[in-house]
C-alpha cells in the first residue's frame, strides 16, 4: 500500500468542498439573473377567525409602493422588490443575510371567497386583512 501524505489529500478535499460551495452558491444567490424572476420568497403566517384570514410577512426594507397585493384564483399574491441601500452599492460588503431583489410569494387560500379589507406595511411587517364572503 502506498504511503499518501494527510496534507496533500485534505487539502484536496478542502478545495473540493470549497468549490462545491461556491457553485451552490452562485445557482442559489445569482445576481441579476432574470428581471422577472423572482429571487426569493418572503417568509409569513397566516391565522383564521371566524370572520376574516389575517396575514403578516416579514419585508424588512421594502417601501409600500413597492408591494403588489392580488387574490386570483383562490391564490394570494404578494410580490414587489427589495433593493439594496445607496451605500452598499459602493461599499465593500462583510455580510449579506437578508434578501434583496425581486420577491413573490404565492399561498393557497381556504376554500371560499375572500376580498382585502386592510393593508398595512410598518416596521417591515406587511399585514393583510382578508374579509370572507361567503
Amino acid at each position: 500500500m502506498r504511503y499518501r501524505d494527510p496534507r496533500v489529500w485534505m487539502l484536496a478535499d478542502a478545495c473540493e468542498l470549497l468549490e462545491r460551495a461556491e457553485r451552490l452558491q452562485r445557482r442559489f444567490f445569482e445576481i441579476g439573473g432574470e428581471a422577472s424572476k423572482p429571487a426569493w420568497e418572503p417568509p409569513l403566517d397566516i391565522f383564521e377567525t371566524p370572520e376574516e384570514l389575517w396575514i403578516q410577512a416579514a419585508l424588512p426594507g421594502v417601501a409600500p409602493d413597492d408591494v403588489q397585493v392580488a387574490i386570483s384564483n383562490g391564490t394570494l399574491i404578494v410580490a414587489g422588490e427589495r433593493t439594496l441601500p445607496p451605500e452598499a452599492r459602493a461599499s465593500y460588503i462583510h455580510r449579506v443575510e437578508i434578501p434583496h431583489g425581486r420577491f413573490e410569494r404565492r399561498i393557497q387560500l381556504p376554500a371560499g371567497r375572500f376580498e382585502l379589507r386592510q393593508r398595512d406595511l410598518v416596521n417591515g411587517c406587511l399585514t393583510l386583512s382578508l374579509r370572507k364572503l361567503d
